[in-house]
């Protein structure tokens, strides 16, 4: 993924938000050269990968696959420093676009429309193989619960939510015709390196093809603290 196509994507994503009068941290628009001053007081936002988020997970065609998001709040596994045992995120959906389909391993989250368009998200439950299962199943949308077919496409207008628990594939994008979205995800905690099961090859964190400055890091791209 390019490094142009990282920033205009935060940009975007940065505008949709304000429009949406949804606040983001200061530590949202800190440049490269203030993160080189940076000490250890800054460990949580480094070590618990906080911040923007953007990815083509490898596939070469952002506007089709693709995420951008913003992580507000999260802990990390067997880290006492870091003891929070929840996690937020607020994501940017362009009428669209998708991450792969997915399943965590261990994370449970609950999906919701904070305003825009509608959010689509196609659901299965995934068997023993790994692979999605033709066993209908029961998840909870809106408090409600609901029983689902495998592969049903489930429809969030703007204040909706499901709850996905682990072992969910789940793909999710804006509805198009209905405008950009904002989505929020409330989990546990989320360890976007080891617990992301895909059912095709991607990858969470492609190579960047460096063809402008950086404006902003991503969670994974924080230098070390100055000593």
């Amino acid at each position: 993924m390019r490094r142009s196509e990282i920033n205009a994507a935060i940009e975007r994503a940065a505008a949709f938000f304000e429009k949406m009068n949804f606040k983001l941290p200061s530590f949202a628009f800190y440049t490269p050269k203030q993160w080189e001053t940076f000490g250890h007081e800054y460990d949580e936002i480094r070590d618990c990968m906080l911040g923007w988020d953007v990815t083509d997970f490898g596939s070469g065609d952002f506007d089709r696959i693709g995420r951008t998001l913003f992580t507000l709040r999260n802990g990390r596994h067997n880290d006492p420093r870091y003891p929070r045992t929840y996690a937020e995120k607020i994501i940017y959906n362009p009428e669209g676009q998708r991450a792969p389909l997915h399943f965590h391993v261990s994370k449970m989250e609950d999906i919701i429309n904070r305003g825009g368009g509608n959010v689509l998200i196609r659901v299965w439950k995934a068997g023993d193989d790994n692979q999605p299962c033709n066993d209908r199943f029961c998840l909870i949308v809106s408090g409600v619960r609901r029983e689902c077919s495998p592969g049903e496409i489930v429809r969030l207008e703007p204040g909706e939510s499901i709850c996905l628990p682990p072992r969910t594939f789940h793909q999710f994008w804006g509805e198009e015709g209905t405008g950009e979205s904002m989505s929020g995800e409330v989990s546990s905690v989320c360890d976007d390196r080891t617990d992301n099961y895909f059912l095709e090859k991607y990858e969470r964190f492609p190579e960047t093809i460096e063809d402008e400055p950086i404006r902003f890091y991503r969670c994974n791209e924080y230098p070390r603290p100055k000593s």
